[in-house]
């Protein structure tokens, strides 16, 4: 892991983190109004298009076609974060924002930890040592504690 830019690194995913509930509440409000969750997704999603064709447009575009620029497995991303919205949207409501966040952080840790280790997609290998395990299992209990009613 590069230390170089870690404290911007860190502010942005910490940033990051603070948006997705906020997106999944309104998400989720959006589709009670709506009685549709799936159509509170799709108007996410044409929102969330326009802002990266744009950012697209402002650094310069991609300099090969899109399509095809990579293998197909790296196209399913997309897969991953259209379940997660159509979940959130559909489940916050009926389970409780904090419950359903709380699940969603389990799991992003547990694959998260299973990704770095194997150096699944690329990314840079980090092992799992005891140190991390404990560190991600204290990160479980925190969660866990942070969202247990009294």
């Amino acid at each position: 892991m590069s230390t170089t830019g870690w404290p911007f690194y860190a502010t942005l995913m910490f940033a990051t983190g603070i948006g997705i509930p906020v997106m999944a509440a309104l998400n989720a409000r959006l589709g009670v109004r709506l009685e549709s969750p799936p159509a509170a997704a799709a108007i996410l999603f044409a929102v969330a298009l326009c802002i990266a064709l744009m950012a697209t447009a402002l650094t310069g575009g991609a300099a090969r076609s899109i399509v095809g620029a990579a293998p197909l497995p790296n196209y399913l991303g997309g897969l991953a974060v259209a379940f997660y919205v159509l979940a959130i949207t559909w489940v916050a409501p009926r389970f409780g924002l904090g419950n359903a966040v709380f699940f969603v952080l389990l799991g992003q840790i547990s694959a998260a930890a299973l990704i770095d280790h194997f150096g699944w997609f690329g990314v840079a290998r980090s092992e799992l040592g005891p140190t991390r395990l404990a560190g991600i299992l204290l990160m479980t209990l925190g969660v866990y504690f942070a969202r247990k009613p009294l």
